[in-house]
């Protein structure tokens, strides 16, 4: 599903030249769960630009479904995003004054899909990311932090992409409630097979998922395939 091969990321400033990624090699199959891990500064961040097809590679290649992305043009990584990639972000990214199944509802108006389509594919989303139904009609900022990230969590379920791409998804959370949140991305890991990917500095975060990847600076220093996720009761 996921495949890249050598990458690497240059930024340069005037004469200045900054390395964020150094050949960095790994593939991830289809329904994993996999978070990649490092310290501020490693180069995850860009990583995670290039993953989710908002950032090309220097050099090097990324794959994904077979399709060598990093020759895309900025209208097919758009593409790409929209059909592909869920993402959650650690900000949530909600409308505040909007209700929580217009959010989840919202990127399938700009598809153009019908009004009672939209309106079932959110309604699917949310019981997927474990909502109750009666918050459905609340305004997200009614919600507590876990809530709304599980309405973010259906917002990116709802075009039913490929993976699902977390960019420190519990940075906004207490423990607890992180660990809620969690415990929602192995279940749909676990019962709706999602191919998750997890971007975090925190080691506990990074322990719930099967596999970590470790980078510093701009190299994996680790890929543990072998690691066992602790399953979050909920």
């Amino acid at each position: 599903m996921i495949e890249v091969k050598n990458i690497t990321k240059t930024y340069k400033t005037g004469d200045v030249s900054f390395n964020a990624l150094k050949g960095v090699s790994f593939k991830i199959e289809d329904g994993e769960f996999v978070a990649i891990m490092g310290p501020s500064g490693s180069g995850k961040s860009t990583l995670m630009h290039i993953l989710g097809a908002l950032d090309t590679p220097t050099t090097g290649k990324y794959f994904l479904d077979e399709h060598d992305v990093s020759k895309f043009t900025d209208d097919e990584l758009a593409d790409i995003r929209k059909d592909k990639i869920g993402f959650v972000f650690q900000a949530f990214n909600l409308l505040p004054r909007t209700t929580v199944l217009r959010n989840v509802m919202l990127p399938l108006i700009y598809e153009g899909v019908s009004k009672e389509e939209r309106e079932k594919r959110a309604k699917e989303a949310l019981v997927s990311a474990g909502l109750d139904e009666g918050h459905f009609l609340h305004k997200s900022n009614e919600l507590s932090g876990g809530q709304i990230q599980r309405v973010a969590i259906a917002r990116a379920l709802v075009n039913n992409p490929t993976i699902i791409l977390a960019d420190e998804p519990t940075g906004n959370l207490d423990t607890k409630t992180g660990e809620i949140v969690l415990g929602t991305f192995q279940r749909l890991n676990k019962e709706h097979n999602r191919t998750i990917v997890l971007i975090t500095h925190e080691h506990d975060v990074a322990e719930h998922a099967e596999r970590i990847i470790f980078i510093r600076d701009g190299e994996i220093i680790s890929d543990d395939k072998k690691h066992k996720r602790r399953i979050i009761n909920q």
